[in-house]
């Protein structure tokens, strides 16, 4: 079996760049990392990881906290595709992932978040789609392992989140644009992230000269188009109804879309509306949905480079809060009046 002083005289390097090259040190270019790859795949050469582990005190394993209070789990086509974008980097610079559960007991008591963390002897943990009040969270966060968030800021430590206060001004301007000044808003349960499109939604009307009715914001869960179609119904059912109405997201539209029909409504000759997110199914159904596309594949990419550099260089890496635009998709969901 070859070893890695084979790999090293094939490339014509030292033992110790190659060693270095095997476990991504950021001091080894892309280039000598790719020819001891190649060279350690030709000669069917695996690093053990307990050996590797010991030699870098690294494990190479990054934790994912992900849950999801309305348990569409990884159905749930944004974070999903997050998370997917996410697992894709981390694998180009050597590390897995793993779902941080409470399916580990001490005792008779199932394990914290930080007690999971430490058992798997994570490098580093990624935190989306949670209670991030909760005091597990906290707990987590404010320990030494180096964490990233997703759409949520907490103070010295590093986030990624999605434009939302942009992206809704975007999507309200468009609306404006077409003629529209009755607008709902079905905004999802209260998190950062619809506090900040929520804000966004009353201050791009109120800065148009637009006065929202307080019966035009009504909320339904995200990801949750039962939920939705209640809250459509209701709005539909105002002396002063609305021209157009704002979803919580694309999948939660559905409903949305059922409570229109079911009034014998056509979009968008008698009502308009449009969505959040961009994922595939909105530009599939019919009429297209007009929407605002988040950049999932940026989030996640962000996400895994900040972490590993947080690793990988604890003394050089900056702590920051990075933005990260979406895109209107202007869709066929939205008349113009």
């Amino acid at each position: 079996m070859a070893n890695i002083k084979d790999i090293a005289l094939k490339c014509g390097l030292s033992v110790s760049t190659v060693s270095k090259a095997l476990n991504s040190y950021s001091d080894i270019s892309k280039e000598t990392r790719q020819r001891v790859l190649e060279a350690a795949e030709q000669f069917g050469y695996f690093p053990n990881s307990n050996a590797r582990a010991l030699k870098t005190n690294r494990t190479h394993n990054l934790g994912v906290l992900f849950v999801d209070e309305a348990q569409s789990g990884l159905t749930h086509d944004y974070f999903s595709a997050v998370l997917d974008s996410f697992k894709v980097e981390a694998e180009k610079h050597g590390y897995d992932i793993t779902f941080i559960n409470h399916n580990i007991n001490i005792g008779n008591r199932p394990m914290t978040f930080l007690e999971h963390c430490r058992y798997r002897n994570f490098d580093g943990v990624c935190i989306a789609c949670i209670d991030f009040q909760q005091p597990e969270v906290v707990e987590l966060i404010s320990s030494d392992i180096p964490v990233v968030t997703i759409d949520h800021v907490f103070n010295n430590h590093t986030s990624i989140n999605s434009a939302n206060v942009q992206g809704m001004h975007e999507l309200v301007q468009y609306i404006y644009d077409m003629g529209h000044r009755k607008i709902a808003y079905v905004h999802g349960e209260r998190t950062a992230v619809t506090e900040q499109r929520l804000t966004s939604f009353c201050k791009s009307l109120m800065d148009l000269g637009i006065e929202t009715p307080q019966e035009y914001l009504v909320h339904a869960a995200y990801h949750d188009p039962s939920a939705t179609r209640h809250s459509v119904r209701e709005l539909l059912n105002l002396p002063d109804r609305p021209t157009c109405i704002i979803m919580p997201d694309d999948y939660a539209a559905l409903g949305g879309i059922e409570a229109i029909e079911a009034a014998g409504l056509r979009i968008p000759e008698d009502i308009s509306i449009a969505g959040y997110d961009g994922i595939a199914l909105s530009q599939v159904i019919k009429p297209r949905l007009t929407t605002l596309k988040q950049d999932t594949k940026m989030l996640g990419r962000e996400a895994a480079c900040r972490l590993i550099g947080q690793i990988e260089n604890p003394l050089t890496t900056i702590t920051e809060s990075v933005t990260v635009m979406g895109q209107l998709i202007e869709g066929q969901s939205v008349g113009r009046v």
